[in-house]
């Protein structure tokens, strides 16, 4: 049993913990080898039970070093309180993270237990591969509009007198969209992060779905849509909302953008009052549909993921991760499926009611 001291002690049976766990007393024998390390090293713990460390736990460091020797638990230094956590190799190459604790009879005495943690790399490579795509990503939609800013610049910079005014113009309204795709991008990013870290903070005050989808949507005919994709029905009587107006701004537009970039036909967008069942309070729920090709039924769990993209027309694949992380820091819930006919249909709901500290 791993036991925790104090009132009302608790007994963790080993097999029951997350993470592997071995132990060696002060001979360094196995007294506890639990299923976990069992699994992570494909070694029956009947097996392991009694015999060494290095018999049970045969580690070796990434240059193919015997760690045990390397390490040396009872006879190193005596004021080593163990070994931080490491990547280390199992027999065939397999990688496990390690750590160590030296469990002493004093303060520099002699080891008395060998506590040892071992945890799969897959997490660790997972989250590594992710941040390598998210600099991959980075690097390819900085390199666009940079590469056009500094083109058209020195072009003007070396040849000013030779363009026209209206030249000169074009080019600056180029340098002024790349610009603005840098900032979104950096935005973007900065939003990823304080989503991934539990930090986005959300300024609420009072705000009306409708209005805010009527802006989204006139942004877009401004930007060059045609203003006859978009259907807006939008219900009378909606429930007070308390808001990010900048975050929901954010979520309409990015959901919009999707629609227009990546389907077909007719934009229809649906807000309309949600009523209070036992497992939901009053709200809003606004929808966005399309009637392009919609999303493969296989593909829909990977919609809200970190460079999702559903085709091949460009985008971060941060913005319906955003939109998710936004959603969900208001309290509401966002889903994706299928219109009837077969095109791409977002749906959110944000709760309604008013902030606490408003309340008499």
């Amino acid at each position: 049993m791993v036991k925790r001291p104090g009132a009302g002690e608790l007994d963790v049976p080993p097999d029951d913990l997350p993470d592997g766990l071995v132990i060696a007393d002060n001979q360094g024998r196995v007294t506890c080898f639990n299923a976990e390390a069992a699994r992570l090293t494909g070694t029956d713990p009947a097996q392991a039970l009694g015999s060494t460390l290095a018999e049970a736990l045969p580690l070796e460091d990434p240059d193919g070093r015997p760690w045990w020797q390397l390490t040396d638990p009872y006879r190193g230094l005596a004021t080593r309180a163990g070994q931080p956590e490491r990547n280390l190799l199992l027999p065939g190459g397999r990688e496990v993270l390690v750590a160590a604790r030296y469990v002493r009879v004093r303060p520099a005495g002699p080891v008395r237990q060998v506590v040892i943690t071992l945890r799969s790399t897959e997490a660790r490579q997972r989250m590594e591969r992710s941040n390598a795509e998210l600099i991959a990503t980075v690097a390819h939609e900085l390199r666009s509009p940079l590469t056009s800013v500094k083109g058209f610049t020195a072009t003007l910079l070396d040849k000013w007198d030779r363009f026209t005014d209206e030249q000169k113009r074009l080019m600056l309204q180029t340098v002024d969209a790349d610009a603005d795709r840098v900032t979104r991008l950096i935005t973007e990013l900065l939003d990823v992060s304080r989503i991934d870290s539990g930090r986005l903070e959300i300024r609420r005050e009072p705000v009306r779905l409708d209005d805010a989808v009527r802006r989204q949507v006139k942004t877009l005919v401004t930007a060059g849509a045609d203003p006859d994709r978009f259907d807006l029905r939008l219900a009378r009587g909606l429930p007070v909302l308390w808001a990010d107006p900048d975050k929901i701004a954010q979520v309409l537009g990015n959901l919009l953008e999707n629609a227009v970039r990546h389907g077909a036909g007719t934009v229809t967008i649906e807000v309309e009052p949600v009523p209070h069942t036992d497992d939901r309070s009053e709200g809003t729920a606004v929808t966005v549909s399309d009637q392009g090709a919609g999303i493969p039924e296989d593909v829909m769990h990977r919609v809200f993921t970190r460079f999702w993209r559903g085709s091949t027309r460009g985008g971060t694949g941060l913005g319906l991760y955003i939109v998710k992380g936004i959603i969900e820091a208001h309290g509401g819930t966002v889903t994706v499926g299928r219109c009837p006919g077969g095109g791409a249909r977002f749906r959110f709901i944000l709760p309604a009611g008013t902030p606490a500290v408003l309340v008499s």
